[in-house]
């Protein structure tokens, strides 16, 4: 069971703490030092997608040697401000790889591994796009 935990510091700047005992600071725009907390969604949903993406295609021995996901999201425009749309564009390098097997392993992540995006799902679509890019480019 995950477990997070979040304490105030001052005005609208907060520390979140895992169980692991990482941590990140969050606030509003307006105080300048931390993420957004919704922006914290999308990079949660990245960062599953991309531990997913990571772990399947080393699986099938495409191990990566750049990857990269750009999040981005549409939200309501009153509160509670709900995500409608999210989408990920992957770029992504590494030796052997195929569009079908990064593809698929994109798939998979968010079908079938990725707890974020299984959870939010249901409110937000997910759109995902990738590029192959040429190590000499990066």
């Amino acid at each position: 069971m995950g477990t997070a935990t979040v304490k105030w510091i001052q005005g609208k700047q907060f520390i979140g703490v895992d169980s692991t005992k990482h941590s990140v600071v969050l606030s509003t725009p307006d105080e300048g030092i931390g993420i957004k907390p919704s922006e914290l969604l999308l990079l949660a949903v990245a960062s599953c997608s991309a531990v997913d993406v990571v772990e399947i295609l080393a699986k099938k021995r495409m191990p990566l040697n750049f990857l990269e996901i750009s999040s981005s999201g549409e939200q309501d425009q009153d509160p509670p401000w709900t995500f409608r749309k999210i989408r990920l564009h992957y770029k992504i390098s590494g030796k052997n790889l195929t569009e079908k097997a990064v593809e698929q392993a994109i798939q998979l992540s968010e079908e079938k591994y990725c707890s974020v995006a299984a959870t939010i799902r249901a409110t937000a679509e997910i759109i995902t796009d990738f590029e192959i890019v040429e190590e000499s480019s990066l």
